[in-house]
């Protein structure tokens, strides 16, 4: 059993989402101090407040909820712009990696084709002659 946990915890999706889980609480905290600490008081000059939470109809405290709204869409599109950077470098590797693997048949067959396009022609040159 230990050894079948090994296995498990060490193949590569295991450790992908690790680190993916790590670097997007470091990031979450990135994105949530861009969030409070520059956009918000940009918001807040412009629509005259210093946060949206604090608005209120009764004892319904809707602006905490419009405050997590703006928040996720903040979080979300940071994440998507930086997913979408990091698919362009992936994109570069895989376009490097990709080889085209041809078995010994493929070849011979290759070969074959090659040897009749060109006896096509030499036949073509001759009757012309």
């Amino acid at each position: 059993m230990l050894n079948e946990f090994k296995k498990f915890a060490m193949r590569g999706n295991v450790i992908d989402l690790a680190v993916g889980v790590v670097i997007g609480g470091a990031f979450g905290k990135i994105v949530s101090s861009l969030v409070a600490d520059i956009i918000m008081p940009i918001v807040a000059m412009l629509v005259g407040r210093v946060s949206v939470a604090d608005l209120a109809f009764g004892e319904v405290k809707y602006g905490v909820f419009l405050q997590s709204i703006i928040d996720f869409l903040i979080i979300a599109f940071s994440i998507f712009m930086f997913i979408k950077f990091l698919s362009r470098f992936k994109k570069k590797e895989e376009a490097v990696k990709v080889e085209v693997k041809i078995d010994k048949q493929e070849e011979l067959l290759t070969e074959i084709r090659d040897l009749l396009k060109a006896e096509k022609e030499f036949s073509r040159k001759n009757e012309t002659s």
